[in-house]
This record gives C-alpha cells, structure tokens and sequence, in this order.
C-alpha cells in the first residue's frame, strides 16, 4: 500500500499548485490565440478588397479598350 500513497499525496499536494500554473497559462493561449484569428480575418477581408479594387480596374480597362477598339473600327468601316 505504501507505493500508492506516494503519488497520491504528490497529486495532492501538486493539483492546486498546478491550477495556479495552468489557468493563467492556458488564458493566455486562448486569449493570444483568439488574437491571432481575429487578426486573419481582418487580413483576409483586407485582401479580398484589394482583389476586389484590383478586378474593377482591369474590368474598366478592358472595357476602355473595347470602347476604343470598336472606336477606330467603326471610323475605318
């Protein structure tokens, strides 16, 4: 019975202390890790802006293009 009591008063005596350790340690991992998600997301809404902004000025390009394109066939026809 003696091997037995060793580890249960080692639990004993090292639970609390270890509650003390840990619920800090793992608040901060939660709350750094919160931090980080909510950082992606506001890159990735930061990017898909800047696709967005991207894709209207090829679009208003292309469509220039074709405006003059049709432009000069139309005086040439």
């Amino acid at each position: 019975m003696l091997p037995a009591v060793a580890p249960f008063v080692v639990g004993v005596i090292t639970a609390p202390l270890a509650k003390r350790v840990a619920k800090p340690l793992v608040r901060g991992v939660i709350k750094t890790s919160v931090g980080l998600t909510l950082e992606v997301k506001r890159a990735v809404i930061e990017a898909g802006e800047e696709i967005q902004g991207l894709t209207a000025e090829v679009a208003a390009e292309k469509m220039a293009s074709s405006a003059r394109t049709r432009g000069v066939e139309a005086a040439a026809g």
